[in-house]
């Protein structure tokens, strides 16, 4: 039995959650979000405890493997709506540059054409300052993937480390040509 897909989903003031058709939606004060689960996993609102209760339909594999994903699904959803996932990067180089135009994330991280990333209506990023961008949204899984494109298009290099990094992320650097002799 799924540990994670025993435990129901508390429900927090000020969101709203409704199933149908295997649609479940939920909104809160950060935004909307919808997701369609898997037919083998039955998932029922307890108005009355006030919380999300996911159940799976038989002992197949298939029900065992999501019982426990559509249950931690619906908890990051709740999660979204209320409070919100962030995520922040920081670019590292001399000259490195990053600014916001309209809707596009415009880059200067060494290349010689500024990079441009259009950035999705849901999300909400910004440029607190030219070496530091923030992703904030309620879609957990869209705030990771842009953040991720981001990094990608200049992954930090292991040497002098110039790039994209997260905050925080530690790059372990190598020793130069020098090192060897």
């Amino acid at each position: 039995m799924s540990r994670i897909g025993q435990k129901p989903v508390p429900i927090v003031s000020g969101v709203n959650v409704s199933v149908a058709d295997r649609v479940i939606s939920i909104e809160g004060p950060k935004g909307k979000l919808s997701y369609e689960h898997r037919p083998e996993i039955v998932v029922e609102v307890d108005s009355d405890a006030n919380q999300v209760v996911v159940k799976r339909a038989g002992d197949d594999r298939t029900s065992r493997e999501c019982h426990g994903l559509t249950r931690a699904l619906i908890a990051n959803m709740v999660e979204g709506v209320t409070k919100g996932y962030e995520k922040r990067l920081e670019v590292k180089g001399v000259g490195y540059l990053a600014a916001i135009s309209g809707d596009v994330l415009q880059l200067r991280v060494g290349y010689a054409n500024e990079l441009h990333q259009k950035i999705p209506k849901t999300l909400n990023v910004t440029c607190p300052d030219a070496t530091h961008i923030v992703v904030q949204g309620c879609d957990k899984q869209q705030v990771g993937q842009f953040a991720a494109e981001v990094r990608a298009l200049r992954k930090p290099e292991p040497y002098n480390g110039k790039g994209i990094h997260y905050q925080g992320e530690q790059v372990k650097l190598k020793p130069g040509k020098s090192a060897t002799k």
